[in-house]
Formats: structure tokens, C-alpha cells, sequence
């Protein structure tokens, strides 16, 4: 057991040492990425938001965007306790989902929806709301609690 959490915690040290926030494109109106696709998120860049996987990326200038929304997903654990106890229907999994709205070259609406990685969706909040000069919209009060704290 001690191996384990040893491991994971190298695991999620390699990973935050990565630049970006990870991230995967769950859906939206850009046809370069399919639902799915693993990548990162990147906001330290001054001018744009950059969206990267490993087939494509996309760059969204922070001033063509207009909507950013976050909101949660929390389900029970069922598979964890059908598998390795029935503890685990106690515990819940909750999934971010960041929705950014921008205007496109053409100047048509478009959508990019993101499920964000728990340990980094607060930094991802507060850069865009910081380089865009938009407020998140959350979906709900428990959204509200954990991208503000």
C-alpha cells in the first residue's frame, strides 16, 4: 500500500510539473479535436488561451472571448465499491467542466468545453477571468465553492 501512494504522489508531481492545466475536449463547435482528446490548457500566454493535444491545438485570444462557465458533475463511486468496497458509495466523483465562448477570425460564436483536471481548474478560473476581464458563471453553488474556495 505505502508503494502505491508513493508512486501516485510521483505521478502527480511529474504531471504538475508539465506546463498547463490538464484537460480533455468533451465537446463544442471546433471539428480539429474529437471528444475525448487529452491535452493541456495553457494561460500564461499574454494574449491567448492555447488549447493543446497531441493531433491539433487551437489559440483564443483573451479578447475574442465572452463566456467562460464552470460547472461540476458529482456521481457515486459505484464500479470502486462493486469492485473493492462498498465504502466507496460513500465517497463521490466530481468532474469540472469549463465552458469558454470566443468569436472566431469570421466573427461566428464558438465553443470549446473542457473537463478540467480537479487540482488545477481553480488556477485555470482565476488566470481567465484575470487575462479576459470576464466573471466565471457557475453553474451552481457547489460549483461556486470549489472554483472560488
Amino acid at each position: 500500500m505505502r508503494q502505491i501512494l508513493i508512486s501516485l504522489l510521483l505521478f502527480q508531481t511529474a504531471i504538475a510539473a508539465e506546463p498547463g492545466g490538464r484537460a480533455e475536449y468533451v465537446g463544442g463547435t471546433v471539428n480539429r479535436f474529437s471528444a475525448g482528446d487529452d491535452g493541456r490548457i495553457h494561460t500564461l500566454n499574454e494574449t491567448a488561451m492555447v488549447f493543446t493535444t497531441k493531433k491539433a491545438s487551437i489559440g483564443v485570444p483573451y479578447e475574442r472571448i465572452n463566456l467562460l462557465e464552470y460547472g461540476q458533475n458529482a456521481s457515486r463511486r459505484v464500479i470502486l465499491a462493486a469492485v473493492i468496497s462498498p465504502l466507496f458509495l460513500l465517497s463521490k466523483s466530481r468532474k469540472h467542466f469549463l465552458t469558454i465562448g470566443y468569436q472566431d477570425d469570421k466573427g461566428k460564436q464558438q465553443a470549446l468545453v473542457l473537463r478540467v483536471d480537479k487540482g488545477q481548474v481553480r488556477a485555470v478560473l482565476v488566470s481567465l477571468e484575470a487575462r479576459t476581464g470576464l466573471r466565471v458563471e457557475f453553474q451552481d453553488t457547489e460549483a461556486r465553492k470549489a472554483g472560488k474556495g
